[in-house]
């Protein structure tokens, strides 16, 4: 997904998502704003299933039996929109995170995600065919392997910018209506201890200030 051009490289980076994290809602609130105002950003969304990395060693992959995991709906639907129609994607994107986190809905209910995608014009019944026949599920599966095996990824968000890949949590919020200056500073930020200070390992506050 690109932003605007501003003249200088743009800053090209990853980041994975799965719609039950509110610090994943967070960061990607940040991430929408910027692009919207025009960002000067390649960012590749990358979908994680926190359900399949809380699976215990022996136990049924969430591949295996993905109604029985209250994420992973939302997270095909996202998929099929990211490839589909990337433009329908980005408000569809913000919406199912409100809809979890702001509105209290259930995303796993079909119910709630044929809501969202209607109210962007999706095409609600090609995203509902494609996860129907299998593909949207092997997408996640792919990309959540790919993350794994190849960036070590654990959790929602990570950013992944060449060869380094960082858990971010960031506390602020950007809902529509603002400010993309201070979101676009929030993630050049992290973009920039990402790639640009790889020796800084861990950095966490011993408390939150209210």
């Amino acid at each position: 997904m690109r932003g605007g051009q501003t003249g200088r490289m743009a800053l090209s980076f990853a980041v994975t998502w799965d719609y039950r994290c509110p610090f994943a809602r967070n960061a990607h609130e940040h991430v929408l704003t910027g692009l919207a105002a025009g960002a000067d950003w390649d960012v590749t969304f990358v979908p994680f299933s926190l359900g399949q990395a809380h699976v215990a060693e022996g136990d049924t992959d969430v591949w295996d039996e993905p109604a029985k995991d209250t994420g992973l709906l939302a997270l095909q639907a996202g998929v099929v929109l990211r490839d589909l129609a990337p433009d329908t994607f980005l408000p569809v994107h913000r919406q199912l995170f409100a809809a979890r986190h702001d509105h209290g809905k259930h995303i796993e209910d079909e119910a709630v995600v044929r809501e969202v995608l209607t109210a962007a014009g999706a095409d609600v019944d090609e995203v509902f065919r494609r996860i129907s026949e299998g593909s949207a599920l092997e997408q996640v599966r792919k990309e959540h392997e790919a993350s794994v095996n190849d960036s070590r990824v654990w959790g929602v968000p990570t950013f992944i910018a060449g060869s380094q890949a960082v858990f971010v949590r960031l506390m602020t919020r950007s809902p529509e209506g603002s400010d993309p200056q201070a979101s676009i500073t929030a993630v050049e930020r992290v973009l920039d201890l990402v790639a640009g200070w790889p020796d800084l390992n861990e950095f966490k506050h011993t408390s939150i200030p209210r």
